[in-house]
Order: structure tokens, then C-alpha cells, then sequence
């Protein structure tokens, strides 16, 4: 690309106003942002955009989909790593994801294989990262967040290791044990797990006592652990599954600033209440109800109480989600496309993105409507183009 372009006849989202004209970038940064056409500038390209939607990058703060890479079959690991996290951050890219916090679980309840990719995770995070996107391949930006689960007696020897991993941006507070939280419903954690697991009435209770018993032990412990961690470096942190007053009011405790995917609007309501950002999944949005019998995010925003959206497991339901939230929810389009750029990216602290304005970063995506359906036609990072 050139160092200094115009994408002219664009529907640019901004903060809060649909434009149409022309956006200039000059050396990866937004330039100029105004109605109307460019002006005539000898030396500088223009490229019509034939009326299509002009949208910030989107910011990814919790995605899973790197995992369907590592393991695309239940215990069948790829081979290479780094080509698995290529094939991720292109899919990514295809998306509109122009920034992505990738999640990496540490521990789990029931074996799903998470021991097994810890390692090869981080290890292909940090070779695909550490280096000149030129020479890695990698399109995108990519920032880690470790997911934390406390009731595991090996998840603190596992973080440690991790902790100083360059570019840890995110860490999450997770507690999966069934009874509570996710899993109140202990049949809907039994119906989640039979693809991997079959257990007689005798065991399934066994089970979840033992884990009971474990989320006793280790939780509180490594809750103190982990929150102790992040204050002293300075990493922001998330809770997880938030369903109850108390559960909110244990993560503000701790100086938690993410209700992520709370599982009731009271628990919503009191982050939202609370200074918290409160981010759902955009799968909930598009299908309309969570996959494990939970609160609809469409009812949280139109209850006014969310702040933000992530794709979790389908990277292609961030972008579709926000024109969801405009056709479903009654939000404007510069409010709906915040849930997916702007307001992700306050949470983590990022000033110079997820928004249409001159001096930030030049991440764009330019989108076309096909029967309602929002589809990426192009994708640009720091004014390169990227898909």
C-alpha cells in the first residue's frame, strides 16, 4: 500500500454518526475524515468504495477459535503450531478482527485436552508475535489472555511459567465447577460434557462432588493468587460467568473491571451498575439465546446494560452481531458497531483504536450488506491491507 491513500464514496461509522465521504490515512494513522469527496491531491490514491460500510477494526477480547486449530478433532493435535496459528489469525482477519486476544485456558473441570495445547498455544503465540509481521506471516495484531481455572490444583504451577509471556494483555477468573455459576444447572453440565464423557447417576454425583469439594480447596487460594498477580503488574482482569449480587461484588473486590458473559441480567445489571464492563457473547446475539440455557445478550442490550460483545467461538458472528444488535436490539449503528470496537478496546486500555478519527490507528474494514448479512470485503491494519 501506499504510505498515503483516500477511500472515497464510504459509509464511515463513527462514534456517532454514519458519514458519507472520504477517510485519508497517511503512514498507517487516519489522516482526514470528512463528508464529500476527497480533495484533488496530485500523488495521492483514491479508492472508491461504491456506497459500502467504512468500519473500525474489530477488537476481539475473548476467542476461542484457536484451540478448533491446535486440536481440530477431540485428542488429534496439528502437527505444527505455528501453522495452526496462522490458519487462526487469517480466519480472524477474514472476519473484520483486526485486533484479538487470544484465550488459552489454564486447567479445566473435565479433560477436553486443554493440558495438552497449554504449552503449544503460548509457544506458537509467541513465535507468531514476536517478530516483523512481514516475516511471520501474521495479519493481525494479537494480544494473550489466560484464562485462569481456579478450581484446578495445577493452575498455578501452569501460570507461572506463562506470566511473563510478552504480550499478556488480558487475564480471566474462571470457576466452571458445576452448581453454580455457568453450570447452576447441573443437568445442562452433564448434557455439555456427554460428548467426551458418560457417567451413571452414581458417578455423575460422585464427580461433581469431588469437583465441589476442589473449587473448596483451590479457589478462594488461587483467586487471591491471581488477582495478587495482576495488580502488581498492572494486567487488567475479567471475571467469568457472573450470575449473582455476590458474584459481582466478590470480582469488584478484587478490582476486577470485566463481567464476562454474566449468566443473569441482575448480575448485568449490578456490573453495569458498577463501572463494569459487561461483554456477551455475539453467538448469543445471532442465534438469540445462549448454547448452555443462560441469559439472552439481546435482552442485556436492551436493557441497556451491555457494553460490549465477543465472538467466543465464532469469529464471524462479532461482525454479524453488531448489525444484529442495530435490527433486534433498537441501537443506532454507530452504538451497535461500538459493541465491537470501541468499547472492547477502552476495557483493555487501548487509546489508539476501535474508533474512526483522525490520529488513531488506521484499522479499518469496509463491509457490504447481502440480504442483511454483513460480510468483510476488505480488511486493513495500521493502513495495510490485510484481506
Amino acid at each position: 500500500m501506499p504510505r498515503e491513500y483516500c477511500i472515497a464514496n464510504a459509509r464511515m461509522v463513527t462514534a456517532d454518526a454514519v458519514i458519507e465521504g472520504h477517510l485519508c490515512v497517511r503512514d498507517g494513522r487516519i489522516h482526514a475524515l470528512e463528508a464529500g469527496a476527497p480533495p484533488i491531491s496530485r500523488g495521492v490514491a483514491v479508492e472508491d468504495w461504491g456506497g459500502d460500510y467504512l468500519l473500525p477494526g474489530l477488537v476481539e477480547l475473548h476467542t476461542d477459535n484457536l484451540e478448533k486449530h491446535l486440536m481440530p478433532r477431540p485428542k488429534v493435535i496439528w502437527p505444527s503450531a505455528r501453522a495452526a496459528f496462522l490458519a487462526h489469525d487469517a480466519q480472524m482477519a477474514a472476519a473484520g478482527i483486526t485486533t484479538v486476544y487470544d484465550s488459552v485456558c489454564i486447567g479445566e473441570t473435565q479433560d477436553k485436552g486443554r493440558y495438552l495445547m497449554l504449552r503449544m498455544a503460548v509457544d506458537a503465540f509467541t513465535a507468531c508475535t514476536s517478530g516483523n509481521p512481514a516475516d511471520t506471516g501474521v495479519r493481525t495484531e494479537h494480544r494473550l489472555h489466560l484464562r485462569c481455572e481456579l478450581n484446578d490444583p495445577n493452575m498455578w504451577s501452569m501460570f507461572e511459567p506463562l506470566s511473563a509471556t510478552p504480550g499478556l494483555g488480558l487475564i480471566s477468573l474462571m470457576d466452571h465447577t458445576p452448581g453454580q455459576r455457568q453450570w447452576r444447572n447441573t443437568d445442562a453440565y452433564r448434557t455439555y460434557y456427554s460428548t467426551i464423557r458418560s457417567w451413571t447417576e452414581e458417578e455423575f454425583a460422585s464427580n461433581v462432588a469431588e469437583l465441589q469439594e476442589r473449587q473448596r480447596t483451590y479457589t478462594p487460594l488461587h483467586t487471591g493468587m491471581v488477582t495478587e498477580f495482576c495488580t502488581a503488574h498492572g494486567v487488567p482482569m475479567a471475571s467469568h460467568d457472573d450470575t449473582t449480587v455476590e458474584d459481582v461484588n466478590l470480582a469488584l473486590g478484587h478490582g476486577i473491571v470485566i463481567s464476562e458473559f454474566p449468566t443473569t441480567i441482575e448480575a448485568a445489571r449490578h456490573a453495569r451498575n458498577n463501572g463494569m464492563t459487561v461483554l456477551m457473547g455475539s453467538p448469543n446475539v445471532v442465534r438469540g439465546k445462549s448454547h448452555s440455557g443462560n441469559i439472552s445478550a439481546l435482552d442485556v442490550a436492551r436493557e441497556g446494560l451491555l457494553s460490549g460483545l465477543s465472538s467466543d467461538y465464532v469469529p464471524m458472528s462479532l461482525l454479524h452481531g453488531a448489525f444484529v444488535l442495530q435490527r433486534e436490539a433498537g441501537l443506532s449503528l454507530p452504538d451497535a458497531v461500538s459493541m465491537v470496537t470501541r468499547r472492547p478496546a477502552q476495557a483493555v486500555a487501548l487509546t489508539d483504536r476501535g474508533e474512526l478519527r483522525p490520529g488513531l490507528r488506521a484499522d479499518l474494514v469496509r463491509v457490504a450488506l447481502h440480504d442483511d448479512l454483513p460480510v468483510a470485503r476488505e480488511v486493513y491494519v495500521r493502513g495495510k491491507k490485510v484481506f
